[in-house]
């Protein structure tokens, strides 16, 4: 199958030639390029990384190879790749200043909840041939239809060989919170101004765990791209 960014190789290159302070950035931050780097070209890029050349002050030339990590899925990412590449480039450099968020947004994701709901699926269902009374009502699910429904949490416990309680399954889950409260505590001290900012954002890390840390990568990336932007 044919590289579908390799494809467009020249076309891409001819574009950044009118970026040149960006492959400079790219050269000096990715290549890990000393000394005064006063000009930068793409000579190829495909899904896999691109190839630089660049030009010192002293008169030295070289070229390096920047991979992308991970590899480009098609032509389509290679802008928003570029972009993102850039501002950690910059910011790298210090040539942009350090994204700061300054409040907190619920993250919008159905996983802490699905979780929940699948760890009372599988601790909280009834004996086999027993009808599930609903809680606050006098209306009963009848036991031919809740054997149907809890027969693969049954299934389950048997080939754990125990069934497992909701206390077990809480401790599991708050020390895996602890876990990614410790490292949101890291990030928020790169980019998060305010205690009760911080504060909010480890207390939300332990009652829903992964997407708190996600959705700062992501208002983080927002906003390095906006700076870069500004820049360009």
């Amino acid at each position: 199958m044919s590289d579908p960014v390799a494809a467009k190789s020249a076309f891409l290159c001819m574009y950044m030639k009118s970026h040149p302070d960006t492959l400079v950035a790219y050269v000096k931050y990715f290549g890990k390029v000393g000394g005064n780097v006063v000009n930068a070209e793409m000579s190829s890029i495909d899904t896999k990384g691109m190839s630089l050349s660049y030009k010192l002050e002293s008169g030295g030339n070289g070229q390096v190879h920047v991979p992308f990590q991970p590899p480009l899925a098609g032509y389509d990412e290679v802008k928003p790749r570029l972009l993102s590449m850039k501002a950690d480039a910059q910011e790298g450099l210090g040539m942009i200043k350090t994204p700061q968020l300054t409040t907190f947004e619920v993250p919008v994701s159905i996983a802490p909840w699905m979780t929940y709901l699948l760890s009372v699926y599988v601790t909280c269902y009834p004996p086999p041939g027993t009808p599930l009374q609903l809680p606050f009502t006098s209306f009963q699910i009848p036991a031919s239809i809740t054997d149907v429904v809890f027969a693969p949490a049954r299934i389950s416990a048997d080939m754990l060989g125990f069934r497992p309680t909701l206390k077990t399954i809480a401790m599991i889950t708050l020390g895996i919170h602890a876990v990614e409260a410790l490292y949101v505590w890291s990030l928020c001290r790169r980019y998060v101004r305010g205690r009760c900012v911080t504060a909010t954002h480890i207390m939300a890390t332990f009652l829903f765990g992964f997407p708190v840390w996600m959705d700062i990568h992501r208002r983080v990336k927002q906003k390095r791209i906006e700076s870069v932007m500004k820049v360009e």
